[in-house]
């Protein structure tokens, strides 16, 4: 960035409130749900890593990798958030604003791309359950976990080298919990027309156009299963109103902040902590209260510390 160019070396961010009644109840409600997001999510990326019943199955093996990838966009924006309860000068300096843009659409980005490979796992399991074990092997788990990074990277690159080179000059606030590209580009001073026609392509656009994608993929799914079974059809509905749960948690808000993003609504703060808190904390409480499989490992662990701990009590 030209810090020349720009006589603003910090952001103010406005919260969710200015009371200080309501921000020190905020504090604690974020603080738990943060702790909440994080004891779940490593619990299930603990469970995946050291259970090899479920290590062996590609879906638990994508699962870990999206619970990773929800206590990272997490952290990103949520410790400075529950912080700024507490401050008066909630602010944020310039590179620590354009760190946290970076990290939301890089996380995001990747995120999104996992979501799309584990439609594909799923298709693949329930229509050509025969070939699941060839297809979805370790191999091409690892090239698709990888390949989602990169999807994200060049999704955050695309917009952020252009976003650290613009001036700014005032004003500085930013009416929402953490920075992101359609309140920061506003307070440029200097036109930003063509990067908010990319920041709609790019953020909005591929989120809409992915969130249908998904959608259509999960009907054609059932679709497939009704025709060949009718006693299979409840069986997958179970396994996917998971997926498809997530998939609608996680690219709602998205496709409504990013596809009319320079529109000034006030719920956008609100689906903000809905993308960056609220779904990382249903993700692991959908996977885990829902799943059998999960479950039954988690025990498993938990046995077999129980038997550990005696055995080394006992030596």
């Amino acid at each position: 960035m030209d810090m020349k160019n720009s006589s603003v070396s910090e952001f103010v961010l406005l919260g969710l409130t200015r009371s200080q009644e309501l921000s020190v109840f905020f504090f604690f409600i974020f603080l738990v749900a943060y702790a909440s997001i994080m004891a779940g999510n490593l619990l299930i990326v603990v469970t995946v890593t050291f259970d090899s019943h479920l290590r062996s199955i590609p879906m638990y093996f994508l699962l870990g990798n999206l619970s990773f990838l929800d206590m990272s966009i997490a952290t990103v924006t949520t410790p400075k958030m529950i912080s700024d309860f507490l401050r008066k000068n909630r602010t944020i300096s310039m590179w620590g604003c354009m760190a946290q843009m970076f990290f939301l659409h890089f996380l995001g980005g990747s995120e999104m791309s996992l979501l799309i490979v584990m439609a594909v796992d799923r298709y693949i399991a329930i229509c050509k359950p025969l070939h699941y074990t060839a297809i979805m092997s370790r191999r091409v788990l690892a090239g698709s976990v990888l390949l989602s990074w990169a999807v994200g990277f060049v999704h955050t690159m695309s917009q952020m080298a252009f976003a650290v080179t613009l001036p700014f000059c005032g004003p500085n606030t930013v009416d929402d919990i953490f920075c992101d590209l359609p309140l920061v580009l506003r307070l440029a001073c200097t036109d930003t027309y063509v990067l908010e026609l990319l920041v709609i392509a790019d953020s909005g656009l591929l989120s809409f156009i992915c969130f249908a994608l998904l959608l259509i993929s999960y009907t054609v799914i059932l679709v497939t299963v009704r025709s060949r079974s009718s006693g299979g059809l409840s069986k997958a509905l179970s396994t996917l109103s998971a997926h498809i749960t997530v998939v609608t948690l996680f690219f709602g808000p998205c496709v409504f902040i990013y596809t009319w993003p320079f529109s000034s609504f006030s719920v956008d703060k609100f689906l903000s902590v809905f993308y960056s808190v609220i779904t990382p904390l249903l993700n692991p409480i959908i996977y885990t209260l829902r799943n059998q499989e999960m479950k039954s490992a988690i025990s498993r662990l938990r046995t077999q510390h129980i038997v550990s701990r005696h055995f080394l009590d006992n030596e």
